[in-house]
């Protein structure tokens, strides 16, 4: 899973349907369910989503068409849904944790304004969660430190990580990520192709727990959860790069017009005045009119062909327009929320009493079966 997005969330139940794949050779023993599949669109609330994000900044436009809106479907569908503030994991890759309870807060402000109903979607921080974290344990005796080197997601996220040397928390990064999958027996994590090998570490771990710790009758005590693969596009920021809040690079959920209307001005194109979709050899261009495409709901071709000669400033303009119009009733349900930083806080309060109680009788069940006193 990346630095900043725990998981990613699949694009619409149906389309989730599809898309519960098989994993890359490297992860090669996450099952392709077709029989899960079909479930989760005849009998949604039979699931149990957790997914989430590390709250290092602003959510952007990115992580709304890539993960929160879907997840409103996905929970609107009546899928049970757990969506963690990764808190602790902020550390894993920087020295501190910088305005934490801030963007915890204004996190769970951008989860609101999109949709998600605290009712039905139990939103929770980490570090609220004492018998989550104390799965660690247990589950660290079950993983090799063979293993956690060959991770190749923990490679890659290393090799960009801000901290001159690789802490123990970035290096047990999916074992606690196990531990957040499998506190609440979630057996769907909505994740891109990049995060299969951490997902393939929680099917180890609850496999070797089973199979180590069975109860009395020899059932199991943990589901092995199973991939939700996103086909949801990959936006590009204003320089042409993967749209990122560390980059600079990316439009705020909570960004006035103006804000947007200067960075989307900024933006990176090219020279050709004939606006066309081509993300291989114009790829700035190609993220303009996917975003565009986006917020009205058409294909990028058809943006592209309507703008026609007009050239990047028309470009530029009718990305404007369609993000600021989209976006409006989002913004102003945020700014509401705003208003009322006790509300965000009660969300969290709440959030955290279900599932630390789902946790605490998680953690009483592995104490049981371990013959824990």
């Amino acid at each position: 899973m990346t630095p900043e997005t725990v998981a990613a969330a699949a694009p619409t139940a149906a389309a989730a349907a599809a898309t519960v794949s098989a994993p890359a050779p490297a992860a090669a023993s996450v099952p392709a369910p077709e029989a899960a599949a079909t479930a989760l669109v005849d009998d949604p609330a039979s699931h149990r989503v957790l997914t989430g994000d590390r709250p290092t900044g602003p959510l952007h436009l990115g992580h709304y068409f890539g993960t929160l809106h879907n997840r409103v479907r996905l929970h609107d569908q009546g899928v049970e849904m757990f969506v963690v503030v990764a808190d602790y994991q902020v550390i894993t890759d920087r020295d501190l944790a910088d305005r934490l309870a801030e963007h915890t807060e204004n996190l769970v402000l951008d989860y609101l304004a999109a949709g998600l109903d605290p009712e039905r979607a139990t939103i929770f921080a980490h570090s609220a969660v004492p018998a989550l974290n104390q799965l660690l344990l247990p589950f660290l005796s079950l993983v090799s430190v063979a293993e956690l080197n060959r991770n190749p997601t923990v490679k890659d996220e290393i090799a960009h990580s801000r901290q001159s040397a690789v802490s123990g928390l970035m290096f047990t990064y999916p074992v606690h990520q196990a531990a957040d999958i499998l506190f609440c027996k979630a057996d769907l994590v909505p994740v891109g192709q990049d995060q299969l090998p951490h997902l393939e570490v929680a099917r180890t771990v609850a496999r070797r727990f089973n199979d180590r710790y069975p109860h009395a009758d020899g059932s199991a005590v943990f589901p092995l959860p199973q991939a939700l693969l996103s086909d949801a596009p990959m936006l590009l920021g204003t320089d042409g790069g993967k749209m990122s809040k560390s980059r600079g690079n990316a439009i705020a959920l909570g960004a006035s017009e103006d804000e947007t209307a200067r960075t989307i001005r900024g933006a990176r194109t090219d020279a050709d005045r004939r606006i066309g979709y081509d993300p291989v050899n114009r790829p700035e261009v190609a993220g303009l009119l996917q975003l565009a495409a986006l917020c009205q709901d058409r294909a990028p071709e058809a943006v592209a062909e309507e703008i026609g000669d007009g050239g990047a400033a028309v470009l530029k303009r009718t990305v404007t327009e369609s993000v600021n119009e989209y976006f409006r009733p989002l913004r102003a349900r945020r700014a509401a929320l705003a208003a009322d930083r006790g509300h965000l806080r009660r969300v969290l309060r709440d959030g955290a009493e279900r599932a630390g109680a789902v946790a605490e009788a998680t953690l009483a069940e592995v104490r049981e079966v371990m013959g824990s006193i």
